[in-house]
């Protein structure tokens, strides 16, 4: 079943979900999200307000609910899907993902000697409906900087089954990691983006 995790009464029965002790959830996935295509000073505050809920309450609210059971029980895993963004200064966007990175160390430090681990899978620009749905030009970005999502499911899923609490797929956003520790900000925050022309 479809929910909006944005609506208090949709938040409430995936998080009624994840604690019902008669169908335990052995693996979380926290994959909900969207982009807002223009900057923060040009959205509205309802939409920013959505999209930080969607980001980070609902992931929250989650991981909240589904960890007394995997506590319970010895074992669990939790993926929350943030981004490579998460590491560069590109609005609220990075910022949301940045919570989202910076919990999921902390917790799979935490929760890892009870048997849960904690994952925040990292990609770069991966092909989904993600760019289109959010009405973004995407077709002037080289096609040697996109992801494959089959590559980074299986990445995240290998990585979380290690216990690394990070997982950033591919060699490029890689160094795209170990380039933001050095690079200015002014560097990374990255070209405007460009809506799909009709």
């Amino acid at each position: 079943m479809d929910v909006d995790l944005t609506d208090p009464e949709g938040l409430a029965f995936a998080v009624a979900r994840a604690k019902d002790p008669s169908r335990p959830v052995g693996i979380l996935v926290n994959n909900a999200g969207h982009g807002l295509l223009h900057d923060f000073h040009d959205n509205t505050l309802l939409d920013e307000v959505n999209h930080l809920r969607l980001h980070v309450e609902a992931a929250m609210s989650l991981c909240h609910a589904a960890l007394p059971g995997m506590l319970a029980r010895g074992e669990g895993r939790i993926i929350n899907v943030a981004s490579v963004a998460a590491y560069l200064p590109r609005g609220t966007y990075a910022a949301a993902k940045a919570w989202l990175l910076t919990f999921s160390r902390w917790a799979n430090v935490h929760y890892r000697r009870s048997g849960v681990h904690v994952t925040a899978l990292c990609p770069g620009l991966t092909r989904t409906e993600f760019h289109s749905r959010m009405g973004m030009e995407t077709r002037y970005l080289p096609a040697w900087i996109w992801l494959r999502a089959d590559r980074v499911v299986r990445d995240g899923l290998r990585d979380n089954l290690a216990g690394k609490a990070v997982s950033v797929p591919s060699v490029l956003y890689k160094a795209t990691v170990a380039a933001s520790k050095v690079l200015p900000d002014r560097l990374l925050g990255g070209p405007a983006r460009r809506a799909r022309s009709t």
